[in-house]
């Protein structure tokens, strides 16, 4: 299938979707060629075929949309022979909201998928009542602009105001009426601060798209030893949050569970943001303790990095570390800000190693991080950090 709306920006996000239903694959592709700066090249009903398909068309393909469970070749087992077929390719997992396709999909990270969207279970949902368009898309074109930029490829006209979710509208704000702009800069032009002195009590970590595979990463380096709660927001629906404590508690050293109200923070163990609730931190007597709350998405997100970093800062002042990890959009940005105008100190992931360098691009390039590092040397970095100051 082919769209003749994507002709419109002159390089098109070029997508093909894998799914065993016709019906499904159909609302999908119509779904995404709504969008005038994406093009559906391909539609398929298995894995195989997605296989064949990529082999006929490496290079020129950006993003796949996987469907896991398929006839003839399921997307778990395509996803390897699709990376091989081309190694730069970003690949979405689509499932339904299960336990174990939660599972699977963190599986398929950890192999070499991008990114995941839960899939509505309903045509009526799928036509684009809820968010599901809204965050399809714009995965769609920030992987796919990631992909053009890996080949050194075009990525094609930009508007004025840049689609939500991209990598590039992010970093300094503009100021005015109407929504905030963001401002890019390349990572060549990126500003580093000194670092605050004050010790840090409390390592705060925020992520998104390609942030599962990044925080196994950063935690297999970072030893318990350090003393410190970890606390974690990774841009994730419920049931998807669960299954993710589990693989870091698994993967690495740290002990990891979802919070829920009332836990207390305390050294060498992680609590995650459970999926669909904002998770912040409050004083209650002498204990910092996690207070979750369904307040309107920020950044889109439900749960988000800001309204976890500004709970941070006002129970722990300066003494706060912050990690931004690979992740699309700008979400943290502000609160990073917060927690350096408090005399805190933020670190962020590289845009080399960055699925997405969305996020701490966004860091990045506001000129508040001491330091912006690829993911396997962040871990080693924060621990220095953790070890000095007063």
């Amino acid at each position: 299938m082919t769209s003749t709306q994507g002709s419109t920006t002159g390089n098109p996000i070029r997508t093909m979707v894998v799914d065993d239903s016709a019906v499904i694959r159909g609302l999908i592709s119509r779904m995404l060629e709504a969008d005038p700066e994406i093009e559906v090249v391909a539609s398929v009903g298995n894995g195989q075929l997605a296989v064949n398909q990529l082999e006929r068309q490496a290079g020129k393909i950006d993003v796949i949309i996987l469907d896991i469970e398929m006839p003839v070749m399921d997307g778990l087992t395509a996803l390897p022979l699709l990376i091989k077929a081309d190694p730069n390719i970003k690949i979405i997992m689509a499932s339904t909201l299960t336990k174990r396709n939660a599972e699977i999909s963190l599986r398929a990270m950890t192999g070499g998928a991008s990114d995941y969207v839960p899939k509505p279970t309903s045509s009526r949902e799928m036509s684009g009542e809820n968010d599901f368009r809204r965050e399809l898309t714009d995965k769609v074109k920030s992987l796919g602009t990631a992909h053009r930029r890996a080949l050194g490829l075009p990525i094609g006209a930009r508007s004025e105001k840049p689609p939500r979710g991209a990598a590039a509208p992010v970093g300094k704000a503009k100021t005015g009426d109407g929504p905030q702009r963001w401002e890019m800069k390349s990572s060549s032009e990126i500003t580093l601060r000194q670092a605050g002195s004050t010790k840090a009590d409390i390592l705060a970590i925020g992520s998104s798209t390609g942030g599962p595979q990044a925080l196994f990463e950063f935690l297999k380096g970072l030893p318990t030893s350090i003393n410190v709660p970890v606390v974690i927001t990774q841009h994730m629906p419920a049931t998807f949050t669960a299954i993710l404590a589990e693989h870091i508690t698994r993967m690495t050293s740290w002990p990891c569970r979802e919070g829920k109200d009332g836990d207390v923070l305390e050294a060498g163990k992680i609590l995650l943001a459970p999926g669909d609730f904002h998770m912040t931190i409050v004083q209650k007597g002498t204990q910092r303790v996690i207070s979750l709350n369904q307040d309107p998405p920020e950044n889109f997100c439900r749960p988000a990095v800001d309204p976890m970093l500004r709970s941070v800062v006002k129970v722990f002042g300066p003494r706060v570390l912050t990690v931004i990890l690979t992740g699309m959009g700008n979400d943290g940005a502000k609160g990073a800000t917060g927690v350096v105008e408090a005399g805190g100190n933020v670190i962020a992931q590289d845009e080399e190693t960055s699925v997405v360098w969305g996020m701490p691009g966004a860091v990045a390039s506001a000129g508040i991080c001491s330091a912006v590092l690829p993911v396997g040397k962040l871990a080693a970095h924060a621990v220095s950090m953790l070890k000095q100051g007063s």
